[in-house]
């Protein structure tokens, strides 16, 4: 599949009707969606034929986009089932196979086909510090093969020091620095549209 092809198909799907600020509920994008999965696949082949779980998934954007690109088995993980309502009707319209586990990531408990490569877009932790951390720290010792993964540039010594050191990292690269378009969703935000600087990265677990 194509990258263009892939992000259309991303940009039609439904989005939260009232996401909840505690959860850090923002959409994930389909410019970078596509982009991170096409990356994951195409540079690195780590999506094909693989089992793939979309951690703290939404409304299934990077999950989707696993599918579409030709995953063996995918499985969306998230603690909010409105969201895991909307991302199972994502799937039915893309008609692609997806299965959902409603559960805090921190708690997650698989013991199904061994998970070949986690992808995320984790809370970044401005409502609950470390939120992003405890993503990935859970994604390190369930994938076997790849963790892909969005966080704020300005973390980026910190996230690398700590996952080599503490999170049963082999590898931690950043592959590109992204603009994330943060929309006005919430009563406190002041701009129209608010653009983060954030990295995506690829970490390789021991």
């Amino acid at each position: 599949m194509k990258l263009k092809q892939l992000e259309g198909l991303l940009g039609s799907l439904e989005q939260f009707s009232h996401p909840k600020i505690e959860l850090e509920q923002y959409p994930t994008g389909h410019h970078i969606a596509s982009r991170m999965l096409f990356s994951a696949e195409n540079s690195f082949g780590d999506i094909g034929d693989k089992v793939v779980a979309d951690f703290g998934c939404g409304c299934g954007t990077l999950g989707l986009a696993a599918a579409l690109l030709g995953a063996e088995h995918v499985i969306g993980v998230d603690i909010d089932v409105e969201s895991l309502a909307v991302a199972s009707a994502n799937a039915e319209d893309l008609e692609v196979d997806m299965e959902f586990v409603q559960c805090d990531v921190r708690n997650f408990g698989w013991r199904g086909q061994i998970i070949d490569t986690v992808v995320m877009n984790p809370p970044f932790g401005t409502r609950r510090k470390g939120a992003d951390m405890d993503f990935l720290s859970v994604a390190l010792k369930v994938a076997s093969q790849a963790v892909y993964s969005l966080h704020k540039t300005s973390t980026r010594d910190y996230v690398k020091r700590t996952v080599l050191r503490d999170y049963n990292a082999s590898s931690a690269e950043v592959i590109c620095e992204l603009r994330y378009d943060v929309p006005k969703l919430y009563k406190f935000h002041k701009k129209k549209e608010v653009d983060i600087a954030v990295d995506l990265w690829r970490f390789v677990p021991k």
